[in-house]
């Protein structure tokens, strides 16, 4: 429950670049801080060292708490709890969350893809729950420490059916009070931004993770520039069908990617060389699923999605190139990606959803 003094207590769950960029502003902006990641060596050094952020955030925060376990977060009872992991983790750490009593959180889903708030609906009900938008990315430097690598404000957030404005005010306000400008919409609004950001990570990430080429590499090829293209263009079909409103010259701006700087794999594309489950389904599965009920025909988004499931269900992992000794770490090169060096290593791609929003 929140302090005598109005402390927020918060819990951030999945220590990724999102988790640890979000924690690191909570706690700088006086909140109670409580994080977990189910990586029991990640916990152990973030309790010795704290969350570092480089790049274009340089700072850094001791958490109050940090364990393995979600249970043990829930059971400190905090005021919102963040959900900073993979979708298909969801309801598996909402069983988790409940199981440690009566007691009902706020629930923050900061998760790329379409529909991914349904089961904590389920679960909390919609007066519980909130969606983030994110327009800032990151790759881990080390388990905790996260290179920042943009941050194009602001984020978006709403409460999934409006009934939340005051808190989605406070929490919105918290994080911009620490220079992580966030503004409060309407539900309506959000679920615009969430089929926008995922119209751009659906275009690229599955081809990505089947040609191993780097965003920057695949929009230089003219063949695949246009593959990219004609996969937008589906899935903006699939949105109108479904009332979701662009702005203006929308597939034109998804087209021009930021001039400068490398562009490293998306995190799908990652997660297939690892040969690990991907969040496919919230991605191109979603502009299928839409697009069977509105009966508009999706056979690019068809393909990637059952082409990425039959990959991971093979087991067949693609080769990952050569890789760099980077700082104890490894780098594949040219990608961005990182591996750990210790055993269960895993490579950490970054989010390309808020491209759209980077200047020009």
């Amino acid at each position: 429950m929140e302090d005598q003094n109005g402390t927020l207590r918060v819990g951030v769950i999945g220590m990724g670049p999102v988790g640890q960029i979000l924690a690191v502003h909570l706690k700088e902006a006086g909140c109670h801080v409580t994080v977990c990641d189910r990586n029991k060596e990640r916990v152990e050094l973030i309790r010795k060292e704290g969350l570092h952020l480089e790049g274009k955030m340089a700072k850094q925060q001791m958490p109050d708490e940090a364990f393995d376990t979600a249970r043990e977060l829930a059971a400190l009872k905090p005021d919102v709890i963040i959900l900073a992991i993979k979708v298909y983790h969801t309801r598996a750490v909402i069983e988790e969350l409940l199981s440690a009593g009566d007691g009902k959180p706020y629930i923050i889903c900061a998760q790329n893809g379409i529909d991914v708030e349904e089961p904590v609906i389920d679960m909390f009900g919609e007066q519980r729950t909130f969606r983030m938008v994110l327009n800032f990315a990151g790759n881990l430097a080390r388990p905790n420490a996260v290179n920042v690598t943009f941050f194009n404000a602001p984020n978006f957030l709403a409460s999934v059916d409006d009934s939340q404005g005051a808190f989605a005010e406070r929490f919105a306000g918290t994080l911009s009070s620490v220079h992580l400008d966030t503004v409060v919409v309407d539900s309506f609004s959000l679920v615009d931004k969430v089929w926008e950001k995922t119209i751009l990570n659906s275009s690229l990430s599955a081809l990505c993770g089947l040609s191993r080429l780097t965003i920057r590499e695949a929009m230089e090829q003219p063949g695949m520039a246009e593959i990219i293209e004609h996969v937008i263009e589906e899935s903006v079909q699939v949105a109108k069908a479904e009332d979701i409103r662009f702005g203006d010259n929308f597939i034109k701006l998804c087209m021009r990617l930021p001039a400068q700087g490398k562009q490293p794999l998306p995190v799908l594309a990652v997660d297939m060389m690892k040969n690990q489950q991907t969040e496919i389904d919230h991605f191109n599965g979603q502009f299928v699923k839409y697009g069977r009920k509105h009966y508009v025909r999706t056979p690019l988004n068809l393909l990637f999605t059952n082409m990425v499931l039959s990959h991971t269900k093979k087991g067949a992992a693609l080769d990952a190139p050569e890789p760099l000794a980077l700082a104890g770490m490894f780098a594949i090169e040219g990608t961005g990606a990182i591996k750990e060096a210790s055993a269960g290593g895993h490579y950490v791609g970054v989010d390309i959803g808020s491209i759209l929003h980077q200047d020009q």
